[in-house]
């Protein structure tokens, strides 16, 4: 019998990473966050484990900050929320900012997250004109 999915299809990115359809570069990043409890920081928050994650700690708001080394080209952000898991840890907006370094980030995306949200969260980066936007610092 089949695990029934928790993300919906064309939504999984390690499917569409198999397909070609994206690559996974955020191993070319630094990865930061504005605070986080013992044993829930960033490699909690990047190691492909649906069963660990990331947990604040501090006053709001809550920040990942995403660092390349050099300009990189960004399609897609792409999370995993689990309301009835999370429950005040699920993120009722999401701000998306690009820029070259900290002090020139523009936010271009918004999405706020329904709080029965089950599975992967999907952010297009693309600029409004459909192209790429390459960015050196992104925080979320």
């Amino acid at each position: 019998m089949a695990t029934p999915s928790k993300t919906p299809p064309g939504s999984d990115p390690k499917q569409l990473e198999r397909t070609g359809t994206v690559r996974e570069i955020g191993s070319q990043a630094v990865w930061s966050l504005s605070s986080c409890k013992p044993g829930f920081g960033v490699d909690q928050l990047r190691d492909d484990n649906l069963e660990t994650y990331w947990q604040s700690d501090g006053s709001q708001p809550h920040l990942v900050n995403i660092q390349f080394r050099r300009k990189t080209t960004v399609k897609m952000l792409c999370m995993y929320a689990d309301y009835k898991s999370d429950e005040s840890y699920t993120p009722s907006k999401i701000s998306v900012r690009v820029g070259n370094n900290f002090h020139n980030l523009q936010e271009i995306r918004v999405r706020t997250v329904m709080f029965c949200v089950f599975g992967h969260i999907v952010i297009k980066v693309l600029i409004l004109t459909g192209g790429d936007f390459k960015l050196s610092f992104c925080e979320a």
